[in-house]
């Protein structure tokens, strides 16, 4: 790891890797703070009169200026962008307005490739349809919303504050002001949770005619009131072959009604419905992270800003870009994170692409059942999408 100044890291940046190009913005705000969450989010009171979301915008926009400025110097010129993603946090606090002025400091400092895909994430409490079309208008075409689950004691045991129908309406809501792409977010596993209260979640997201649907695990992180529950006994740990049983029970019925994954935790009803930022992640793309905290991966290079929004408003202020640390990635690191990101794609990993005791244990792979060979890539079966962990492992050796 090395010194965030742009001594040491804007050296390192000599050009982009030649993919797709991303840009994520974190936006760190959130009404309350949910139990399992360890995002870098922030309430209201927690951040006091530190930092407001009017200076985060205007940090936000010196970073943006000043890492076009840091890109113009590249041997080649920034391609064009090819996908936007707000997250956080809760970027619809920022309102319809608020995001489409996100959008616009974008656009001041960088060019948006034709038919770019623009996607916000979006809590249903703070949606409304005059905030759908606003987000639309502004150039936004696509919304993930976070519904989490369908029952109303397992949104509870996640902290969730909205209603078990909100997000529903608020995908109805989207879809009718002229949104083609909308996703909806589920977590399973949650202590407490049923299969009856899973299907009530499936049923709930079929209704709402979504094009897209992401289903992940709970996961107990570190530090988290969720954490600290479990860890007194006030709720068990989840089950790792109750985990199993219900991403089975998702992959089917999202399968039987048209919705096919793409990727071990994503579902989308055709081509077009996936999510491209995401696969820019998956594939080895470049993106530029800005933001407090947001991650960042050109040529070969990732730097994390400060987290902090007033520390990070302050380096903004300083000048440079507002880097905590950044590595290079070494040729085994790349292949590392090569592997364990393509290997989750339905596209399969190139078998071209894995060296001579990789290939060797791709045959293990193969004959225990875990993939299946389609043409020259190894594709994960059911089996081995419960497994991916393990047989990212076995691949690396």
């Amino acid at each position: 790891m090395a010194p965030a100044t742009d001594e040491s890291l804007v050296p390192a940046l000599r050009d982009f890797g030649g993919g797709a190009f991303g840009i994520y913005i974190h936006v760190p705000f959130c009404a309350t703070r949910c139990g399992y969450c360890d995002f870098n989010t922030y309430t209201a009171g927690e951040l006091g009169t530190s930092a407001s979301p009017q200076s985060w915008f205007e940090a936000l926009r010196g970073e943006l200026s000043t890492a076009a400025e840091q890109f113009a110097t590249f041997p080649t010129s920034t391609p064009e962008v090819e996908t936007i993603f707000v997250g956080g946090g809760t970027p619809s606090l920022l309102g319809g307005d608020g995001l489409a002025n996100v959008l616009s400091a974008i656009r001041d400092n960088f060019t948006l490739a034709p038919g770019a895909e623009v996607t916000t994430e979006s809590n249903p409490e703070s949606t409304s349809p005059e905030f759908f079309e606003r987000l639309l208008a502004g150039g936004f075409t696509r919304v993930s919303l976070g519904m989490q689950s369908a029952a109303a004691h397992v949104l509870k045991i996640l902290d969730r504050t909205h209603t078990p129908g909100r997000a529903v309406t608020a995908a109805q809501e989207a879809r009718a002001a002229g949104f083609e792409h909308v996703n909806l977010d589920l977590i399973y596993g949650t202590p407490g949770e049923t299969d009856a209260d899973l299907d009530k979640s499936l049923d709930a997201v079929l209704s709402a005619g979504v094009d897209h649907v992401s289903a992940y695990s709970l996961i107990v992180e570190d530090g988290t009131a969720l954490a600290r529950r479990v860890r007194r006994g006030e709720l068990p740990a989840p089950d790792d072959d109750v985990l199993a049983a219900r991403y089975e029970r998702i992959d089917n019925r999202l399968s039987a009604a048209g919705l096919h994954w793409y990727e071990v935790s994503n579902w989308a009803a055709n081509d077009a419905a996936r999510c491209r930022h995401n696969l820019g992640y998956w594939d080895g793309g470049d993106w530029l992270g800005a933001g407090p905290g947001a991650h960042s991966h050109i040529g070969g290079v990732r730097w994390w800003n400060v987290k902090h929004p007033a520390r990070y408003a302050d380096r903004v202020t300083l000048g440079g870009l507002p880097a905590a640390g950044w590595e290079a990635l070494t040729a085994d690191e790349q292949y590392t994170e090569r592997v364990m990101l393509t290997v989750r794609l339905r596209t399969g990993l190139p078998l071209a692409d894995l060296d001579a005791a990789g290939r060797e244990a791709a045959a293990g792979v193969l004959a225990d059942g875990l993939a299946v060979q389609q043409g020259d890539r190894l594709v994960l079966t059911e089996r081995g999408r419960l497994l991916a962990d393990g047989v990212v492992r076995t691949l690396l050796g």
